[in-house]
């Protein structure tokens, strides 16, 4: 492995063993020595062994865990990948299932969206759309006519406001450096609104980040296992769009109700290091 960026407990406690090996990525004659090199950075100059590896790229979140049977072929061991993405698949498509069935009076409105310098976003990102429609939810994308809002700009704080009393969800992915601080009041902040009276999500208690999961209080687990185990992000995403009370959320921690972070750190390895990982299946019915 080239950096110790790592959010997944049992790879850290390899490595604390010594088990696995950092190389120095900026030191091409450490890579030699190895069949496969994963990038994820294609402009790079290429070496005969670098494998591109992407899932990130792809617009719904099972393209992205189906990137197993890809890692599958360099381990020799696509009938044990297929086996796992067969799993998370049928267990995705059941949860979806159950969900968009539900019989409720209405779909919630789900909102993606960040804050950076005064200016706020909506998500463009297919995979998370993806997710709020398998959820049994619906995305804000179609009713509004642009995706990024100045509130320091009076017409653009008017409908960014308009817009925020639709909402029944939001899900904030504001960058934050230090994302252990980063609470409801910090959202309030951002938003720079004083009539707030509207807001649903407030009301409900139902403002979520999906920074629960970090090593080392910057490194989210979000862009590792997250990306492998989309039944678990879509489990999460029910919980927040139909609260049952009957579900411990992964990836995605409430801040409207306090909820704090989950610290990843070795000593949370629980299982067999030696034998390949089970993926975690959810109770769907």
């Amino acid at each position: 492995m080239t950096s110790d960026y790592v959010a997944s407990q049992c790879v850290l406690k390899l490595y604390n063993e010594g088990q696995v090996q950092l190389i120095n990525k900026s030191e091409p004659q450490q890579l030699t020595q190895f069949v496969a090199h994963f990038i994820v950075n294609t402009d790079q100059p290429q070496s005969c062994n670098f494998a591109t590896f992407l899932p990130q790229g792809e617009e719904a979140p099972l393209q992205r865990a189906e990137w197993i049977k890809y890692l599958g072929v360099f381990a020799n061991m696509e009938t044990r990948a297929n086996q796992v993405y067969n799993a998370i698949k049928q267990n995705y498509l059941c949860l979806s299932k159950a969900a968009t069935s539900k019989k409720a009076s209405f779909k919630p409105i789900v909102a993606w969206m960040s804050h950076d310098d005064g200016i706020w976003s909506f998500t463009e990102e297919g995979y998370k759309l993806k997710y709020v429609e398998d959820a049994g939810g619906e995305n804000i994308d179609g009713s509004i006519n642009k995706v990024t809002y100045n509130i320091s700009l009076p017409d653009d704080l008017d409908a960014f406001h308009a817009i925020l009393c639709t909402l029944d969800v939001v899900i904030d992915e504001t960058y934050a450096s230090y994302p252990v601080s980063y609470t409801a009041s910090t959202f309030l902040e951002n938003l720079n609104v004083e009539d707030r009276t509207c807001f649903a999500f407030m009301a409900n208690q139902s403002l979520w980040r999906y920074d629960k999961r970090m090593q080392n209080s910057t490194i989210l687990d979000w862009y590792d296992g997250a990306i492998s185990q989309p039944h678990l992000v879509l489990a999460d995403l029910v919980e927040a769009l139909f609260p049952s009370g009957n579900h411990n959320t992964t990836y995605f921690r409430n801040i409207a109700k306090g909820e704090g972070v989950v610290s990843i750190g070795p000593e949370m390895c629980d299982r067999d290091i030696s034998v390949p990982m089970e993926p975690s299946v959810v109770a769907c019915q």
